[in-house]
């Protein structure tokens, strides 16, 4: 199976971060003959901070994603935080995220599949690779014809993530496709004072250690500007670095 990625800022910021991102990830596919996902997250509900910024929400976020995919061509991912917001984003988006915390939430998982997308589940900070089979059981019992699963790390202490590779294979048993989030997986949640820090020269390693394990996917969350991002800056990849990381991957 031919590896993909999903690429993009954690989080809707404006329509000129969104025009950069797209663009540089096009001349990365010409340049490599890969498919990249573009992603980004109209809302992102699961922040620290009450303060923190969250997106433009749903209606603009998708219309602003919309926008991406008829001028770049790019399929699209985002993650839904709530039920009734499946079908809306599923008549813009090709994959739906599920996000880690919320991968047990059964009508999430049941209106996801339902818009007969693919689904993409993220898996849960505190469970096994193994458990991760329940959830895909319901998003195929519920009618989806494609279950991707993601590891992400798990908790290891407080503010600190650790992955245990040995998830990639185990998960293959019951997705579709495995991806690993190479940046996620460098977080330490909660761990700059109200926000999120995180280990962003780590991501590399992170990458190159999954496809030891048989990685399917990769998920890099990528900005121009990473120390001035509104979300998730301390371990996203810098946009340049995006298209280096991409090649050393593709080697044999």
């Amino acid at each position: 199976m031919k590896p993909i990625f999903i690429a993009g800022p954690c989080v809707i910021e404006s329509r000129e971060l969104l025009d950069l991102t797209a663009l540089t990830l096009t001349r990365i596919q010409a340049a490599t003959g890969v498919e990249i996902i573009f992603k980004a997250s109209f809302d992102k509900a699961n922040r620290t901070s009450l303060h923190s910024f969250r997106g433009p929400g749903l209606e603009r976020g998708l219309q602003m994603l919309a926008d991406i995919k008829a001028k770049y061509g790019l399929r699209l991912t985002t993650d839904i935080h709530e039920s009734h917001q499946a079908a809306a984003a599923g008549e813009v988006c090709d994959i739906l995220q599920i996000p880690a915390f919320l991968c047990r939430q059964t009508d999430l998982l049941v209106a996801a599949a339902h818009t007969g997308k693919i689904v993409n589940i993220k898996k849960a900070q505190f469970l096994s690779g193994d458990d991760m089979r329940f959830p895909v059981e319901k998003a195929r019992e519920a009618g989806g014809k494609e279950v991707w699963l993601t590891e992400r790390g798990n908790t290891f202490g407080y503010n600190n993530l650790v992955v245990d590779f040995r998830n990639l294979p185990l998960m293959r048993q019951w997705a579709d496709r495995v991806v690993m989030d190479c940046t996620h997986s460098v977080q330490r949640p909660g761990g700059g004072g109200g926000c999120t820090s995180g280990d962003r020269q780590y991501v590399p390693a992170m990458a190159h250690a999954a496809k030891a394990f048989g990685a399917q996917g990769y998920f890099f969350e990528v900005h121009p500007d990473p120390d001035h991002a509104l979300s998730d800056g301390p371990n996203m990849l810098h946009l340049d670095r995006l298209q280096e990381v991409v090649e050393s991957l593709l080697k044999n």
